[in-house]
């Protein structure tokens, strides 16, 4: 892909070039969104209104990281979108079925190569991991899902999040702290791959 030309293209107002750009990032866009929300329809919600932003604001970038660009407006969105929740305190930010269950996971976290037993597990990890991030502040939260699970490095990070590096390294320092702490109640659920000593917990 293209980028430089597909976003110079996207300037000039060419809709399928941005189509493009955003097929190449909506997954990284969702996943964020669905990781700082708990909620697989306030995500969607989310997302449309950082693609929408995003291609009505697209003249204003000005080169670097577009990803860090698209990844910045989604996060927006996503405060946003936690600013109403404050004032309309009403809707659980918890993932739900159409017909308003509870539901484990994410449809996006399915994988249909697991048995019935590794799903399960799968669906408890899930839960736990969403748990624990959503007991986190948001900023917090924030840093963690755009290093740790969307393996941004710090200084993109720090463009989306709008702070300096030190404030990044700090915030997610403190941040797997709390993961860590909070992880502990569910080791029985983690693989050897989650490094609770380590630097990065996801």
């Amino acid at each position: 892909m293209d980028e430089i030309s597909l976003i110079q293209s996207a300037q000039k107002g060419d809709l399928d070039s941005f189509n493009t750009l955003i097929l190449h990032y909506q997954d990284s866009v969702f996943n964020t969104a669905v990781r700082i929300l708990g909620d697989d329809d306030l995500a969607e919600d989310a997302a449309q209104e950082a693609f929408i932003s995003a291609f009505r604001s697209i003249s204003t970038f000005r080169g670097g990281s577009f990803k860090a660009w698209i990844m910045r407006t989604v996060t927006n969105a996503c405060y946003d979108e936690l600013r109403r929740q404050k004032r309309r305190p009403t809707t659980a930010l918890e993932p739900e079925t159409s017909d308003g269950e509870e539901m484990d996971s994410p449809k996006w976290m399915a994988d249909p190569s697991m048995t019935p037993a590794e799903k399960s597990e799968a669906d408890e990890l899930e839960h736990a991991i969403q748990h624990c991030l959503e007991a986190l502040p948001t900023d917090f939260r924030t840093v963690v899902v755009l290093a740790d699970i969307q393996g941004m490095d710090y200084s993109e990070v720090a463009i989306i999040s709008n702070v300096p590096l030190g404030t990044i390294k700090s915030r997610l320092a403190r941040a797997r702290l709390r993961l860590r702490e909070c992880l502990r109640g569910f080791e029985e659920l983690l693989p050897a791959s989650f490094r609770l000593e380590g630097e990065s917990i996801l």
